[in-house]
């Protein structure tokens, strides 16, 4: 049965390589549930992507043209996730302050991750194993509309609620890193 309550603007962060899975997460809870809706950088063919490397030009269009009008941040982790220097350009722009609120922070498990994946690292900083004292929140994959919509309820309340708790102060990955899981640099 279609979700019928608040629908918030996600961006969703994710490894390229994990794009079977993130389709199906974004069709399963945004396209037929109805739980949010989504906006992410690649998660459509007739994406433009920031064809840069430099890293403030590329928060800035992240911010302006994806970010701009979301929320909450979901990162959806695969294996090599953490690797990721655009996840890591991506989450540090979605706990930016000042000029705007930040946006809630999630880490969502994919399916073939089992129950646990290595975190990136700015997702880390921000996470605390029992959740208390941080702002992000660590998930396995949803299994009903309403727990996926409570989540993102309460990253969205994070927004005012947890700001201060958000750490975002070092540097921004250069490159990708190694993937701790296959020791390839992807």
């Amino acid at each position: 049965m279609p979700y019928y309550g608040i629908k918030r603007k996600v961006f969703i962060s994710f490894h390229q390589r994990d794009r079977r899975e993130v389709d199906n997460f974004i069709d399963t809870w945004a396209t037929k549930e109805g739980v949010f809706i989504p906006k992410a950088l690649g998660a459509s063919d007739n994406d433009d992507f920031i064809n840069s490397t430099d890293p403030n030009y590329v928060m800035s269009r992240i911010r302006q043209t994806y970010l701009g009008d979301s929320t909450v941040t979901i990162v959806l982790m695969g294996t090599c996730t953490h690797s990721r220097r655009y996840v890591d350009w991506e989450i540090k722009t979605s706990l930016r302050q000042g000029d705007y609120t930040p946006n809630g922070l999630i880490g969502i498990l994919l399916p073939s991750c089992g129950n646990s994946a290595h975190l990136p690292q700015r997702f880390r900083e921000n996470w605390i194993s029992g959740e208390v004292n941080c702002y992000a929140r660590y998930r396995a994959h949803p299994t009903s509309t309403q727990q996926l919509a409570d989540w993102i309820e309460d990253a969205y309340n994070a927004r005012t609620s947890r700001y201060h708790l958000i750490e975002n102060r070092s540097d921004m990955m250069k490159y990708n890193g190694k993937c701790e899981v296959c020791g390839v640099t992807h």
